[in-house]
């Protein structure tokens, strides 16, 4: 019941203080590495891991953005209550999602995510150096190759807001998803597709078998 007292707060602003005007910022990502950061309204950018880092703590902290209070499981079983802030953490969290998303196959990317979960209970039970977090960090590297490409967003008022994004390894094809626009497929391959999928339904729609044969 009790609110974070405002002084627990060091790196982050209030975001009902914030500036009434966003920040665009566009990030730039390699093997899903964020490698440039471009401020669109001053055209500051910055390419160094710590320098990117620095700066997007400044940005976001100054926008509120990156308040975290949780509730959560220690190693040893009981809960604690967490107050954290990751200005940049958070930038580069729903920046890195959208462009694994436009980038990564879906059936790899829901293998990922499962890897990720086990992946951040290593790190912070204290396990980075232990056998399965390296094989961990070997899949996850892998599954980032084609995570490249450009993510635009804005920063305002504590929160991130995802603008638009470009890759040359995009999965997407506006042509083939288009609603007005004649794909690679025809209406008559949805009804197959249908029929197919639903043959297991109609099985288990199907009266069981009456009489006392075994």
């Amino acid at each position: 019941q009790n609110q974070a007292p405002p002084g627990l707060y060091t790196k982050t602003c209030d975001p009902a203080a914030s500036p009434n005007t966003p920040d665009v910022l566009e990030i730039e990502f390699e093997r899903g590495v964020p490698v440039k950061v471009t401020n669109a309204g001053d055209g500051t950018t910055r390419c160094s891991a710590l320098e990117l880092f620095i700066y997007l703590n400044d940005i976001a902290g100054k926008h509120g953005v990156g308040r975290i209070d949780i509730v959560e499981n220690r190693f040893v079983g009981m809960k604690s209550r967490g107050i954290y802030e990751t200005p940049a953490g958070t930038i580069l969290y729903h920046a890195h999602l959208d462009i694994e998303a436009f980038t990564m196959d879906r059936e790899v990317r829901k293998i990922k995510q499962g890897l990720a979960l086990k992946f951040s209970e290593l790190v912070y039970n204290g396990f980075w150096h232990s056998p399965e977090c390296e094989f961990l960090r070997q899949c996850i590297g892998r599954s980032q190759e084609a995570v490249v490409g450009t993510v635009r967003l804005s920063v305002f008022k504590g929160q991130v807001y995802v603008l638009g994004r470009e890759s040359p390894r995009s999965l997407y094809n506006e042509e083939l998803v288009s609603m007005n626009v004649q794909g690679d497929y025809e209406p008559a391959d949805a009804t197959g597709f249908i029929n197919i999928n639903s043959l297991r339904s109609a099985g288990s729609r199907r009266d069981p078998p009456r009489g006392g044969g075994k």
